[in-house]
């Protein structure tokens, strides 16, 4: 039997993203943001308000890189979630990370984090339904030690997805199956 249970963000696993913009004075500003996802394959999402810093450097400088937030960095991942762009104007520096500038759109890639996809800001939605920051994929970029067959080994990347139950971080990992062939077995 199901008990009914007060969360409504109930959806597990939700991706630990990182974006990383440039802020005015041309510092770095980072966010931890769980609300994202594809649009399309080469579109995406993210439900975030305005009112993040974040935001308002993507609508000012056009562009954002989009990092998949891995284990070895929880600590740095989780201190741009709880650190306020809009308090804590140094909090990148104080993540002890580096960036280099992309050389595709007015955002900095993070050297220590594996999986950078560079962005294109396309639209805000800001609409009841809207759903935020709409952007274009540019580019991924992967750290080859995390690449197996040129392809990315999610074992490897230790990515790190947030469990709104009880705001805990888990590792991703373990393949249990073979996806569009595991279904065909009840053909």
């Amino acid at each position: 039997m199901k008990k009914q249970i007060k969360t409504t963000e109930a959806i597990f696993p939700m991706p630990v993203l990182l974006i990383s913009t440039f802020n005015e004075d041309g510092t770095v500003d980072v966010m931890n943001a769980a609300w994202g996802t594809m649009l399309e394959r080469d579109m995406v999402a993210l439900n975030l308000t305005q009112t993040h810093k974040t935001v308002q450097n993507i609508m000012a400088r056009k562009g954002f890189v989009i990092h998949i937030a891995d284990a070895k960095h929880v600590t740095e991942a989780d201190w741009f979630g709880v650190a306020s762009g809009n308090k804590e104007p140094d909090k990148f520096a104080k993540s002890g990370m580096t960036f280099e500038k992309s050389q595709l759109v007015d955002a900095p890639i993070i050297n220590e984090l594996p999986v950078a996809i560079e962005c294109e800001f396309v639209e805000y939605q800001s609409d009841e339904t809207g759903l935020g920051v709409i952007g274009k994929v540019l580019r991924t970029s992967v750290e080859e030690s995390v690449l197996k067959d040129d392809k990315v080994d999610i074992d490897a990347l230790e990515a790190i997805a947030f469990d709104p139950y009880t705001h805990g971080y888990y590792k991703v990992g373990t393949r249990v199956a073979d996806a569009f062939k595991e279904g065909l077995k009840l053909k």
